[in-house]
């Protein structure tokens, strides 16, 4: 078509044309995904995951590609319970008695660790003489002092350049009124 014939009703119809085949792309790409991850697969599942409004899942060409992803994934989850693929009950709560009994042991271990470390800690600070501590403080407190003072510095430079700023602004103000008095007075002799 010439570019120069091209009417707005060509345009959108070719953007909605590309939008709708990119929409469908994103509910391929949103199959495929979904199967891979072993996600239960439905219509509204694979909208909300394309992103896409449920009717197009729903439309031909579109609807087709979900049934058979449905069929194949229900097809896999019966040959797994056929084939004894998937674990068993008995085999899950076996595991999971397993989990609690590692956890068990694992917070047991973490207790006793934190026990020796604290008393590492307490040995060192009753090793550590109060001169030794208090000196530490001391240079603690100056550090605050410090940090403090350049707050206060700051603050005053904070000040200071907010009233430069107010200054400013009042003058643009007063350039502005001025400008435009003078263009009135242009205006009117000439």
């Amino acid at each position: 078509m010439n570019e120069a014939k091209r009417k707005p009703a060509d345009a959108l119809r070719e953007a909605r044309k590309r939008d709708s085949v990119a929409k469908r792309g994103q509910v391929l790409a949103a199959i495929d995904t979904m199967k891979d991850s072993g996600t239960p697969i439905s219509f509204a599942a694979v909208a909300r995951t394309a992103e896409v409004s449920t009717w197009l899942v729903y439309a031909a060409g579109v609807r087709e590609h979900v049934e058979a992803a449905m069929k194949g994934q229900a097809k896999s989850v019966r040959r797994e319970r056929k084939s004894g693929v998937g674990a068993s009950a008995a085999s899950l709560a076996t595991d999971l008695e397993l989990a609690r009994a590692e956890t068990r042991a694992l917070r047991g271990e973490r207790d006793r660790l934190k026990q020796a470390v604290q008393r590492s800690l307490g040995a060192q600070l009753d090793q550590r003489g109060t001169k030794e501590l208090t000196g530490r403080v001391g240079e603690l407190q100056a550090e605050v002092q410090r940090v403090k003072d350049e707050l206060a510095a700051a603050r005053a430079d904070n000040a200071g350049l907010l009233r430069e700023l107010e200054e400013a602004r009042d003058e643009v103000v007063a350039v502005r009124e001025a400008g435009r008095q003078m263009f009135k007075n242009v205006n009117r002799s000439g």
